[in-house]
């Protein structure tokens, strides 16, 4: 046979087994292209379609179920039971009517919820386009609910990743979700969300809402080493969480009996394991662990004594680390702040993720720690170019702040560009930030002299700016935001005028190599 011959069969291999009396030269040239040729197809969008279609058909049914505000939906058990463990559960339990059709009653579960949860069930598909991240946690927690562990978990790779600031915002509803905290799976998830609020403590402690946390997660958040608080600090906290779970505890500690101490004691016996009490200063321990010795265990109070005296001298008592506090980049904006304001310089669309932000901000500048004088900022930022300055307004959860492309320096002009914007912050109760870029370049940027270095800091033409005739941007209302002369596309601040300030920071955005 010639090798033309051959070459008609090789897309046909079961051929090749049938021709015996082929040369072996020829056949041993043909069969590594049948073997490289790969004949395995998947056409799994067709597929998808199909199944999609089989959702609508409404003749074949067997399986009918309601939703929120009794809206029907009717599917197909083989399909439900093969694709959902929590499905092929509860279809076992109902018994069919006499067309042989189960139903199944889901009332807590929304129509825009279940709609894509059965999409996914049959077709695999999920479309999350212009949805809020509410949305996604609660078509997380169904997912949960029905046992689809492909879609819950890409879900909450989603939240971890790209929705980290709406969890820290929304921490006290997710902790309060519906999960079945003895399932692996939402513990480790659970676990996630308390590794990125590590970080960032004052956003839970600091809430008004702190003192209804579940005690899983107040748990889960004292059993890690790198909570970022002084050890003194979160007993403090742990503390006002116990007195907070027993109403009925006198106001007044010296009127406490051994009974009130009994319930604090029982209230918070799985917390107090996980103090680290060999790492509170001595004054700290007598200031604010002695007036509670009562609730701690006989041995563990005589160890604490014997270690302020003593400290060399091994105790009985477990001695945890000491938690790794490294100082944040800021103790005025998140990670998060820096994607959403690194988005901007760039002029994105959509705002970075904290995995990929393109610059490093520096700190160069923090008044808690330089002091807050116009001259320190003059001496301190003068050269530098590429500056982003927060600020933190006394007495709300503002944070406002500006981003200078140019270079600070000692002559007194207004400085052009198209570059520069003023920012709000979303922070605490403020859902959302407010971006307000230059529309007057000329009077974008205003550098003061050296003869007014002493009254004058940043000025990001007159829309923000801090000054203080006294030589302290701290003093009472010598901080201010307006747009009178519409230098920035719009105000930054619901209302006018001068403000205070706790502190304030100012970094060098530097592009990461």
């Amino acid at each position: 046979m010639s090798l033309q011959m051959f070459k008609m069969f090789k897309y046909f291999p079961f051929a090749v087994t049938s021709i015996r009396n082929a040369n072996k030269k020829n056949l041993t040239s043909v069969l590594p292209n049948l073997q490289k040729r790969k004949m395995s197809f998947q056409f799994f969008d067709k597929l998808s379609q199909n199944f999609t279609e089989l959702l609508n058909d409404k003749d074949n049914h067997n399986v009918i179920i309601e939703a929120k505000d009794k809206k029907t939906y009717t599917a197909h058990s083989s399909v439900l039971k093969y694709r959902s463990l929590y499905f092929r559960k509860e279809l076992e339990n109902i018994i069919p009517d006499e067309n042989n059709i189960k139903t199944i009653i889901k009332p807590n579960i929304s129509d825009e919820i279940f709609d894509i949860i059965l999409k996914y069930i049959y077709g695999g598909i999920v479309n999350l386009e212009k949805v809020e991240t509410r949305f996604i946690f609660d078509l997380m927690l169904a997912a949960n609910k029905f046992e689809l562990e492909e879609l819950s978990k890409k879900l909450e790779t989603i939240l971890i990743e790209d929705k980290a600031s709406w969890l820290k915002t929304h921490f006290y509803l997710v902790c309060q979700s519906d999960f079945d905290k003895q399932n692996s799976k939402d513990l480790e998830f659970c676990n996630d969300i308390v590794a990125i609020l590590a970080k960032y403590p004052s956003l839970i402690f600091d809430n008004l809402g702190f003192t209804s946390l579940p005690e899983s997660a107040l748990v889960s958040l004292l059993k890690r080493d790198d909570l970022r608080m002084k050890e003194v600090k979160i007993w403090d906290y742990v503390i006002k969480w116990g007195i907070a779970q027993n109403p009925t505890l006198p106001i007044n500690l010296k009127h406490w009996t051994k009974k009130n101490f009994r319930a604090l004691k029982t209230t918070l016996q799985q917390c107090l394991p996980l103090i680290r009490y060999f790492h509170i200063a001595n004054i700290e321990i007598y200031d604010k662990i002695r007036p509670f010795k009562k609730i701690l265990d006989k041995q563990l109070w005589e160890d604490i004594n014997q270690h302020l005296f003593v400290p060399k001298r091994p105790v009985k008592s477990i001695i945890l680390p000491e938690r790794s506090i490294t100082e944040p980049f800021s103790t005025i904006i998140s990670e998060d702040h820096v994607a959403e304001i690194s988005s901007w310089i760039d002029r994105k669309t959509t705002t970075y993720s904290t995995t990929n932000i393109p610059y490093k901000f520096e700190l160069i500048l923090r008044g808690t720690r330089d002091g807050f004088t116009p001259q320190i900022f003059s001496n301190t930022c003068h050269d530098h170019a590429c500056t982003v300055i927060v600020t933190k307004v006394k007495g709300t959860d503002e944070i406002i702040g500006g981003y200078n492309p140019l270079v600070w320096d000692n002559t007194y002009n207004d400085d052009q560009s198209n570059d520069g914007f003023i920012f709000s912050l979303k922070n605490g109760n403020l859902h959302d930030s407010i971006l307000s870029r230059v529309t007057n370049t000329k009077y974008a940027i205003r550098n003061s002299c050296k003869n007014y270095q002493n009254h004058f800091g940043p000025y990001f033409g007159y829309c923000f700016c801090l000054d203080d005739s006294k030589s302290d941007f701290k003093n009472l209302e010598n901080s201010c935001c307006d747009d009178y002369l519409n230098f920035y596309e719009e105000r930054i601040r619901e209302t006018y005028g001068r403000f205070s300030i706790d502190n304030y920071e100012v970094f060098k955005v530097v592009r990461k190599s």
